[in-house]
């Protein structure tokens, strides 16, 4: 095949060899490949001399033979059919813009900010704007660019591949920022596939699917007190109450959701009238369907488009920054899903994934998973952790589905997955891709967190990579989101059988860095909202909630609640569907949520409740044996601050019941859920209670208390009078 067949195949090995000016066998030429054109002449930049063209193929190939041998540069001006002229700079002019350096960096794994280098970036060149594309596909016979810009010719804009590294790279003056685009890339059987860009940072409304130039980032912040004063947070002793937020059904209008800056000033209003601390975006990275809640991801550098423009999601951010919210976003390693336009087969050949679906197939979700082992997957993804922190300012990520990466055999049957290298079952570059994360984040972004989702007892989640743990700051609790809403779920009657479940937690408590999880999952697949989950009648229900919700807030450990459990949701959540926001017409939800906004402000104001979260010494029981009557009462404590938790989970008054306390005096009710305010019976002790000098529970003095049916009461002891 010579040079023009393949260029008109879009299958040149080396389009720079051919196209632009070089020497050759009989001096300098110029050639350009434009279809649909009257003619072509070349201006020299330096001396206006103009330099006309033979056309040597009719499908569009130009020639010049210019005299001399200094190349010089040049433009092009380009005479149509209808004799108008435009006057551009020849793609095929410009040298290379990967460094050697970048290309190594990223071919042995540790480029941390190879999106700096790939996908779209807008360019000034020696004074020529334009956009620099690089993509990753070593197993493509050819790569091009394709676009509006070039009526998605694939013959048009033909990449130079950059040897071993796998890369391709253009540099296309005169585009700008919003232009439309996708790689045209060639497999080695010679079919031809349409891709987004793996880097692109804004894509297409789905259901179209092509990437977006976006420029640098220009956005004005005004969060450096935030970010300031976050450096110096050590969140283990700090408050963290999370409202986990489904950014496409939280609020709709007129059946559409909220974008990025509306949806800013209306979440933040509500989040700090709450007293959450923290906001977590369930996946906000592009993602075709919706029905995967953006746990498909295609778009990893994209912010999705549904809700508006990379700078409107920095807005939201700053917005949250300004209200003291911090932000968490759901991060989505583990998989990525097989849409043709995305990172699957991406050049013909497995390059994101392993080959072999008993590696890279997961059987759960038919996704895809990524080959962690594999260098330059491994830049990508390290990559795109440090994107979000710092393009964003984002506060955290949470990496969702980390049993799945660690387990080769994960959701597997024998015969279904290949051992590792020492013949067992962790996936051991997977452990290593989230230990190198997590170094790299808290190394570069001091003051951010990283949480894991975690469903199994691997041992080290939230501990440091020094000492052998994995390097995350926190690690959801799994089992003690099961084992509690077991106990809630059951009948009163039958709770004293299942006692254990609601003090089990302590045994553990203190072997992770905890977060406290009643999140999405427990709301959906015919599971049933967390009201739903609860027995009895209606009263009982709520009763239920407020206690469950009570009890949450004093167990040690971080809090996280997904939207519409302040409300007491009755249906499970619809992601098509926003909150059902009229039931706050009602007392009983209404009393739900004034109950969850005096807990977060307890929790925040009271450093009992959060400061000795990862020590033994923040928490004591009084009582756990009082099995007959289903009572469990305990200690929060921090230095000289406490706080007793009392909780009753039956529907009868425990009328005289004495509860030994740590210290003297009075001890206000700050917090009843069966009061009234909360819609309750109102059942209570008048708001105090004095010390009765009797021995109780190991402690030398006590209280006697009238406790509410399916309820918990939390006392604080009043400051003695000087």
């Amino acid at each position: 095949m010579n040079h023009v067949e393949a260029l008109l195949q879009a299958r040149h090995p080396d389009p720079f060899a051919y196209l632009g000016m070089h020497h050759d066998a009989e001096g300098l030429v110029a050639r350009v490949f434009l279809p649909q054109v009257e003619s072509v002449d070349l201006i020299g930049l330096g001396d206006d001399r103009i330099i006309p063209t033979v056309k040597i193929h009719e499908a569009g190939v130009f020639e010049a033979r210019i005299e001399g041998q200094e190349l010089f540069a040049y433009e092009l001006c380009i005479t149509h059919h209808d004799q108008t002229q435009v006057n551009c700079r020849d793609p095929y002019s410009f040298w290379s813009m990967v460094s050697s350096y970048d290309q190594g960096l990223f071919s042995a794994g540790v480029h941390h900010r190879i999106h700096e280098v790939l996908g779209a970036h807008v360019r000034d060149v020696a004074g020529v704007h334009g956009v620099h594309f690089c993509v990753w596909a070593p197993g493509a016979g050819g790569a091009s660019v394709v676009g509006d810009f070039n009526q998605w010719d694939g013959r048009r804009h033909q990449m130079r591949s950059l040897g071993d590294s796998g890369l391709w790279e253009i540099f296309l003056p005169d585009l700008h920022p919003g232009t439309i685009y996708k790689y045209e890339i060639w497999t080695p059987e010679g079919e031809v596939l349409e891709k987004a860009d793996p880097y692109a940072q804004a894509c297409e409304i789905p259901p179209r699917t092509a990437s977006i130039v976006v420029a640098a980032d220009e956005f004005d912040w005004t969060d450096a007190n935030w970010l300031d004063r976050r450096r110096s947070k050590q969140w283990l002793s700090e408050p963290i109450a999370i409202y986990e937020l489904h950014v496409g059904s939280w609020r709709r209008e007129d059946g559409e959701p909220l974008g990025w800056r509306r949806l800013a000033d209306e979440l933040a209003r509500y989040i700090v009238d709450l007293g959450f601390t923290h906001v977590e975006l369930m996946p906000i990275a592009a993602h075709p369907f919706d029905g995967s809640w953006g746990y498909q991801v295609t778009g990893y550098f994209a912010p999705a488009s549904r809700f508006g423009s990379p700078e409107d999601f920095a807005y939201f951010i700053d917005v949250m920054h300004a209200h003291q919210i911090g932000v968490i976003v759901d991060w989505v390693p583990g998989h990525f899903p097989v849409d043709a336009h995305g990172l699957a087969g991406f050049d013909g050949t497995a390059l994101y994934e392993h080959e072999d679906p008993r590696q890279g197939v997961h059987p759960d979700w038919g996704t895809l998973i990524f080959n962690f082992g594999r260098s330059e997957v491994k830049s990508f993804l390290l990559s795109n952790a440090l994107f979000w922190l710092e393009r964003f300012h984002v506060d955290g990520l949470r990496v969702d589905a980390v049993a799945s990466m660690l387990y080769l055999d994960y959701s597997r049957k024998s015969g279904e997955w290949i051992p590792n290298r020492d013949g067992g079952r962790e996936n051991l570059e997977a452990i290593d891709l989230l230990r190198e994360m997590n170094i790299l984040v808290y190394e570069h972004c001091p003051g951010v967190m990283t949480l894991a989702e975690e469903s199994t007892s691997w041992p080290g989640v939230s501990h440091p990579t020094f000492s052998g743990g994995l390097g995350f700051g926190f690690k959801w609790n799994m089992g003690w989101m099961n084992d509690v809403l077991g106990f809630m779920a059951k009948e009163p009657v039958h709770r004293k059988f299942h006692h254990g479940d609601m003090t089990f937690g302590m045994l553990y408590a203190y072997h992770e860095n905890f977060v406290l999880p009643l999140s999405h999952d427990e709301v959906v697949h015919g599971k049933g909202s967390l009201l739903g989950k609860m027995p009895g009648d209606e009263w009982q229900q709520f009763a239920n909630l407020r206690l469950l919700y009570t009890y949450m807030y004093g167990f040690p450990g971080k809090k996280l609640l997904f939207m519409g459990a302040e409300l007491g949701q009755r249906s499970e959540w619809d992601y098509a569907a926003q909150l059902d926001w009229a039931l706050l017409e009602h007392e009983e939800h209404r009393g739900i949520q004034n109950l969850l906004r005096d807990l977060n402000h307890l929790y925040v104001s009271q450093s009992a409740l959060h400061a000795s979260d990862h020590e033994p010494s923040g928490f004591a029981w009084i009582d756990h044996q009082d099995v007959e009557a289903s009572v469990l009462s305990f200690e929060r404590r921090h230095h000289d601050q406490v706080l007793v938790f009392i909780c009753n989970f039956t529907p009868v008054v425990r009328r005289g019941y004495r509860v030994g306390l740590p210290r003297p005096g009075t001890w206000a009710e700050v917090v009843n859920s069966d009061a009234t305010d909360y819609a309750g019976s109102g059942v209570g002790n008048t708001g105090a209670v004095d010390t009765d000098d009797v021995a109780s529970h190991g402690r030398r003095w006590s209280v006697v208390l009238d406790i509410p049916p399916l309820a918990a009461l939390v006392l604080s002891p009043l400051a003695a009078e000087s």
